[in-house]
C-alpha cells in the first residue's frame, strides 16, 4: 500500500469515520456496507447477524460483545469458521463475507425482559481499505420465562392458541417509519415521515443526500426541534413521535426538467426500548424547469457564496478545484487572519542572525507555510467530520497564556539576554543525520507554523465553510482535504515572499543586526500582548500596550538630547521614540479614564462623549442557549420583526473586523433598524456554544444568520466570514425583499 494511503487511513481512523474512496470508486459508509441486527433465540441465547455487501468482509479479530444491562452477563462465544486471509499488516486473519450469524449465550438470573448489547467489530473492503473499529448498541427484547400453569396448558390443548404469547411483534421498519418526499416547486423539496404510534425517530440520525444529481444539490436545511430525551446509547438527543416534515431548498445550475434521486438515512426505536438499525430509503423525484422559480429565490440561491463553492466542488474537475482554492487562499492572505503570522516568521528569520541567507530564509518560510497548511487541513477535516471547530479548543486561556509566554521568551532572546539553542549532544546528532537541518531550525519553523495556524489566526471564511460542508455531506476527505491544503498554501504566499526577500535585505552582521533583532523583539512582545487581549480584561490590555510603547522609546533615546552633529538616522530614531512615548502616554491616560480601545484612548473624554460613543455602537442582545434563541425568535415573530443572529468570539479576528468596520457604518445601522439583533458569544466553546453551532451546521464564527417573521432561517443569505459595509448592506437588502 502506498505511503499516501497509509497516512490517509491513519488520519481517518483517528477521526473515527468511515474510509472513503482512495481510488475512483467511492466506498460505502459502514452502516450501508454492514447491517448488524440482533434478536433473542431463547431466554439464554442471542443471535447477532451481519448482512455484508458484496466486496466487503468482517474480521474475526477485535470482535466482541458486551452487556450494557447490569443484571445480564455474556458467556464465552463460539464463532463459526471463516476464511483465512493474509493481510500485509495484520498477518493471517479470519474473515467473513455476505452473511455472518453468531450465537451469544447469556445469563439472565433476574429474568430481565430487555437488555442492551454492545457489538464491536472491524471490517474492510476487498480493495484493501479498512474501516476503523465499529461500535453499535442494540436493544433486545428477551422472552419471559414463567412456570407452566396446569389450567393454562389445559386451555391451550383445547383452544389451539398460546396464552403466554408476548404482545404484538415489532413492526417492520418500513411500516414503523414511512418516508415520503415530494417536489414543492422547482427549487424546493418537501420530506415527510409518518411514524407509527409507540415508535419514535432520532433527530440526530436524519441525513438527506442527492444521488448522481447533475446540476442540483441540497441547500442548507433546518430540521425542526424534537422532544428532548436522554438515551443510554447516544446521550442527550431529540426525538419525534407521530410525524415529521420540513422543506429543503434546492440549488440548481441545470435549469431544464430532470429526475433526481433523494436518499434519506434515519434511525428510530420503539417506545418499549427496542431500536432498529440505521435504515435508508431512496425516492425518485421529477423536477420541473427552473424557470418556474421566482426571481427572488433564484437570486438568493446564486448569491449564497458557500453554497456556490460546495456546488463547484461537486461538479468541477480536480485541477479547476485546486486552482480555485489556491485563488481563495491568495484573497484570504490579504485579510487580518494572516497578518499576525508575518512578525512571527520574521522573528524566526531574524533570530538566525549572520547565518541567514536568501536560500535559508526561503526554506524556513516554506517549512513554516507547509506545516501551517497541513495542520489547517487536518484540523479542518476533523472539524467537518466531528461537526465542531477544533481550533476553538486551542483558544483556552491556559493555551493562549502558554503561547504568549513562548513569544516573550523569544523576544528576550532577541534582546540578547540569552541564546536559545539545542543541547550540544543533540546538535551533534542532528549534524550527523542531516547537514541541512543541523540546528533543527527547519523543524522549529514547522512547529511554529503548526501552532500559529491553530492559535494565532483561527478564521472561518466562505471558502473554508464550503469545503467543510462538502466534506461533511460526501465524506470525500481526499478532495476536500486537498482543497483545504491548497488554500493554506495560497494563504502562505506573502510569507514565502517574505522568506525569499529577507535573506537579501536583512543585515548580516554588526550593530545593524543587533538593532534589527531588538526591533523584532519588540514586535514579538506585541504579538504576545495581542494574544493576551483575548483572555485579559480590555483595561489591562491597554495598560500593556502603553508599557510596550513607553519602554522601547527610552531605548530610542526619546528623552535624551541629540548631539550637535548627529546623523540623520539618529534623528529619525529619536522621532520614532518621541512618537511612541507620546502615544504610550495617551494610552496610559486612557487607561486611567477606564477606556479599553487602544486605537481611541481618549474616546469619551467627558460623560457626554461616553454616552454618545455607546449610542453609536450597535447594541446586541446576548443569547446563551438554544432555548433563549427560540424564545427570542418567537417574540420577534409576534412583533412582525425579522431577526439577525451574529456568532461572535473574542479570539475571532474577522468578528473584530465586523465589529470595528461594518457594524459602525451609519448606513448599516440604518438598515438594521427594524431587526431584532441577537448575538451568540461562543468564546468559551462550552456545551451550550457547541449546541448553538451544531444546530445550524456551523464550524465556528464569524457567521450571521437571518430569520423571517415565519421563524424560519433565510439560509441562502448566510454571511460566513468578513463582509465590508457595502457588501453587508447589499445582503440586508436581499434579506428584506
Amino acid at each position: 500500500m502506498p505511503l499516501f494511503k497509509i497516512i490517509v487511513c491513519f488520519l481517518l481512523t483517528l477521526a473515527g469515520s468511515p474510509v472513503f474512496a482512495l481510488e475512483n470508486n467511492e466506498l460505502l459508509p459502514p452502516e450501508r456496507a454492514f447491517t448488524v441486527s440482533a434478536k433473542a433465540l431463547t431466554a439464554d441465547r442471542l443471535e447477532v447477524s451481519w448482512d455484508i455487501v458484496e466486496g466487503y468482509s468482517v474480521y474475526r479479530n477485535n470482535m466482541r460483545f458486551e452487556s450494557k444491562t447490569r443484571q445480564i452477563t455474556i458467556e464465552p462465544v463460539v464463532f463459526p469458521k471463516g476464511k483465512i486471509k493474509h493481510d500485509e499488516f495484520l498477518g493471517n486473519i479470519e474473515h467473513y463475507h455476505k452473511h455472518l450469524s453468531v450465537v451469544v449465550p447469556i445469563t439472565n438470573n433476574d429474568s430481565i425482559s430487555t437488555m442492551s448489547l454492545l457489538v464491536q467489530y472491524q471490517a474492510c473492503s476487498d480493495k484493501g481499505v479498512c474501516y476503523p473499529p465499529q461500535k453499535q448498541i442494540i436493544d433486545i427484547t428477551l422472552p419471559v420465562v414463567t412456570k407452566a400453569n396446569p389450567l393454562t396448558q389445559l386451555v391451550k390443548s383445547f383452544s389451539g392458541f398460546n396464552l403466554n404469547k408476548t404482545q404484538n411483534e415489532l413492526l417492520p421498519p418500513e411500516q414503523a417509519f414511512r418516508f415520503f418526499a415530494s417536489v414543492k416547486d422547482a427549487s424546493t423539496l418537501q420530506v415527510n415521515w409518518e411514524i407509527a404510534p409507540e415508535y419514535y425517530l432520532y433527530r440526530e440520525k436524519i441525513q438527506l443526500v442527492l444521488i448522481n444529481a447533475d446540476g442540483a444539490q441540497l441547500g442548507n436545511y433546518s430540521i425542526p426541534k424534537g422532544t428532548p430525551k436522554h438515551d443510554e446509547a447516544f446521550g442527550q438527543v431529540e426525538i419525534f413521535h407521530n410525524e415529521l416534515n420540513f422543506d429543503i431548498a434546492l440549488i440548481r445550475s441545470n435549469s431544464s426538467a430532470q429526475t433526481i434521486k433523494l436518499e434519506a438515512r434515519y434511525q428510530g426505536c420503539a417506545d418499549r426500548g427496542v431500536c432498529y438499525p440505521p435504515m435508508s430509503k431512496t425516492i425518485e423525484l421529477n423536477l420541473p424547469p427552473a424557470q418556474e422559480v421566482s426571481t427572488t429565490v433564484s437570486a438568493d440561491l446564486v448569491l449564497s457564496e458557500q453554497d456556490q463553492i460546495v456546488q463547484a466542488l461537486h461538479k468541477d474537475s480536480l485541477v479547476m478545484t485546486l486552482l480555485s482554492f489556491f485563488g481563495f487562499g491568495l484573497l484570504l492572505s490579504l485579510t487580518p487572519c494572516i497578518f499576525p503570522m508575518i512578525p512571527i516568521l520574521s522573528g524566526i528569520i531574524v533570530g538566525h542572525g549572520h547565518r541567514i541567507t536568501t536560500t535559508r530564509a526561503f526554506l524556513l518560510s516554506l517549512s513554516y507555510v507547509l506545516a501551517s497548511a497541513l495542520t489547517y487541513t487536518i484540523f479542518g477535516i476533523l472539524a467537518a467530520l466531528f461537526g465542531s471547530n477544533l481550533q476553538a479548543t486551542f483558544q483556552q486561556p491556559w493555551i493562549i497564556a502558554l503561547f504568549s509566554a513562548i513569544f516573550v521568551l523569544l523576544s528576550l532572546s532577541m534582546f540578547g539576554f540569552y541564546h536559545l539553542e539545542l543541547p550540544k549532544s543533540l546538535q551533534v546528532k542532528l549534524h550527523n543525520s542531516s547537514e541541512r537541518h543541523r540546528d533543527n531550525s527547519i523543524w522549529g519553523a514547522a512547529f511554529m507554523g503548526a501552532l500559529s495556524s491553530l492559535i494565532v489566526g483561527p478564521c472561518v471564511a466562505a471558502p473554508l465553510a464550503g469545503a467543510l460542508i462538502f466534506i461533511g455531506q460526501t465524506g470525500d476527505v481526499v478532495l476536500g482535504g486537498s482543497a483545504l491544503f491548497v488554500m493554506g498554501l495560497g494563504m502562505g504566499v506573502p510569507l514565502l515572499l517574505l522568506g525569499a526577500s529577507a535573506g537579501r535585505f536583512l543585515p548580516k552582521a554588526g550593530d545593524w543586526l543587533n538593532t534589527t533583532k531588538a526591533v523584532f523583539g519588540v514586535i514579538m512582545l506585541a504579538v504576545a500582548v495581542w494574544m493576551l487581549s483575548r483572555i485579559l480584561p480590555p483595561e489591562i490590555t491597554i495598560l500593556l500596550w502603553s508599557m510596550l510603547l513607553i519602554m522601547p522609546s527610552i531605548y530610542l533615546n526619546a528623552l535624551d538630547p541629540l548631539p550637535a552633529h548627529c546623523s540623520g538616522w539618529r534623528k529619525l530614531f529619536k522621532g520614532f521614540g518621541l512618537t511612541m512615548l507620546a502615544y504610550g502616554l495617551l494610552l496610559l491616560i486612557g487607561f486611567s479614564m477606564g477606556n479599553s480601545n487602544p486605537l481611541k484612548p481618549l474616546q469619551g473624554f467627558n460623560n457626554a462623549g461616553n454616552a454618545q460613543a455607546k449610542a453609536q455602537n450597535i447594541q446586541f442582545e446576548r443569547i446563551t442557549s438554544l432555548t433563549e434563541l427560540d424564545t427570542k425568535i418567537q417574540q420577534a415573530a409576534a412583533n412582525n420583526q425579522p431577526v439577525m443572529l451574529d456568532f461572535y468570539a473574542d479570539w475571532c479576528i474577522s468578528c473584530k473586523e465586523m465589529e470595528a468596520y461594518t457594524f459602525t457604518d451609519p448606513q448599516v445601522k440604518q438598515s438594521l433598524a427594524g431587526f431584532m439583533l441577537l448575538q451568540a458569544d461562543v468564546t468559551l466553546n462550552n456545551d451550550n456554544d457547541k449546541a448553538l453551532l451544531e444546530k445550524f451546521n456551523l464550524i465556528g464564527p464569524p457567521a450571521i444568520l437571518f430569520f423571517g417573521t415565519d421563524r424560519l432561517e433565510n439560509s441562502a443569505q448566510r454571511v460566513i466570514g468578513y463582509q465590508d459595509a457595502k457588501s453587508f448592506i447589499q445582503t440586508l437588502q436581499r434579506v428584506q425583499l
